[in-house]
This record gives structure tokens, C-alpha cells and sequence, in this order.
């Protein structure tokens, strides 16, 4: 259940940095409130994932997932470029997540 709960901690900050991309700088209300909303239920489960996971496992899952996945999103998506240093970027922010995990970040 705390890994269902922090995969909704990182849908919920992807949504919001995507939106918060859509807001022009906060200056489109919509975006902007997608922005504010998405973050308050992140950081929300993220608190919640926190009450059983140590800090070190669930921020390094968090922020390492939330990470590749928007910058996949704004290569495959956004039309930023997909070099071969951005995909080894996000490869190795995939791979720093796993061997905190397998390291014994508990």
C-alpha cells in the first residue's frame, strides 16, 4: 500500500511540473491552479508515504522517478531535444534510485 500511495505522490508532482510548464510563468489561471493543486497532493501522500517509509528511500524514489519521467515526457512530448547525453541522464537517475534502494536506504 506505501508504494501505491508514493506512485501517487510522483503522478501527482508530474502533473503539477507539466502544468506548471502550461502556466506561462503563473500567468494563465488554469495551469497555474493545476500547478498548486498537484503539488499540495504530492507533497500531501508524500507525507503520508513518509509515516512508514524511511525518508531516504521514498524522497530518492520520488524525486528520481518524477525526475526521468518528466524529462521523457518533455523529450517524447514537448519537443525538447533527445540527445544522447539527456537519455544517459535520465538512465543514470534511474539507475541512482535503484542502488539507493538496493544499498540499503532503509
Amino acid at each position: 500500500m506505501v508504494y501505491l500511495t508514493l506512485a501517487g505522490a510522483i503522478s501527482a508532482e508530474i502533473v503539477a511540473t507539466i502544468a506548471m510548464k502550461y502556466s506561462d510563468g503563473f500567468s494563465k489561471l488554469w495551469p497555474s491552479l493545476g500547478t498548486l493543486a498537484g503539488y499540495l497532493v504530492a507533497f500531501s501522500l508524500l507525507a503520508y508515504t513518509l509515516k512508514t517509509m524511511p525518508v531516504g528511500t521514498a524522497y530518492a524514489i520520488w524525486s528520481g522517478a518524477g525526475t526521468a519521467v518528466v524529462a521523457l515526457i518533455g523529450m517524447v512530448f514537448l519537443g525538447e531535444a533527445a540527445t544522447a547525453a539527456r537519455i544517459g541522464g535520465v538512465l543514470l537517475v534511474i539507475a541512482g534510485v535503484v542502488v539507493l534502494n538496493l544499498g540499503g536506504a532503509h
